[in-house]
């Protein structure tokens, strides 16, 4: 009688798990589960983006849904910087950073992005269309399907950090001389 393969703990594929999706079971050797977890989180993620903008992840005035959002790893930490840099600037009324409002386009004025109206500054460089934030519920909807990738990116860290033995291998074990049984 053979024993099925022992589950051992692995950090390193832990680690490389909770950095992108899919990439703890390239560690493993697992490719194939590799690259359908990462098509499942990326494709979520990709899926909030496409239903509500880059405004669905947005760490600073969306911070609690942030937090679900950064379990799916380094992609939402890249797209929320690309928000903050490149999509808010300051509100000239209260100095804080902000998305922008309908009527709104964002100028460089002296190294800082801020926003004017939209007549104001035409021909400026750096000027470009808002981004609002998505509206009502499509853009819970979108933040939420970010949220779900993160939380399906946490199924997957521990499978990662904990995995079971290989199913072909536990259905046709190896008998003690060496043959499928």
């Amino acid at each position: 009688m053979s024993k099925p393969p022992s589950v051992h703990f692995n950090p390193l594929a832990g680690l490389f798990a909770l950095i992108f999706p899919g990439a703890g079971h390239f560690v493993l050797g697992r490719i194939k589960r590799g690259v359908l977890a990462m098509i499942g989180v990326l494709g979520l993620v990709l899926f909030g983006l496409l239903i509500g903008g880059i405004d669905a992840i947005d760490s600073e005035e969306d911070a609690f849904w942030f937090y679900g959002q950064a379990l799916a790893g380094a992609p939402v930490f890249v797209v929320d910087a690309i928000h903050q840099s490149r999509f808010k600037a300051l509100d000239p009324d209260t100095g804080l950073v902000r998305s922008g409002h309908p009527g709104e386009r964002r100028v460089t004025d002296g190294g800082r992005a801020v926003w004017r109206p939209a007549g104001e500054g035409v021909g400026a460089a750096g000027m470009g269309s808002p981004n609002a934030p998505g509206l009502g519920r499509i853009n819970e909807i979108a933040m939420l399907s970010v949220v779900l990738a993160g939380m399906l990116n946490l199924i997957i860290f521990l499978d990662a950090l904990l995995p079971g033995p290989d199913r072909d291998k536990a259905r046709h074990p190896v008998s003690a001389d060496g043959e499928k049984g």
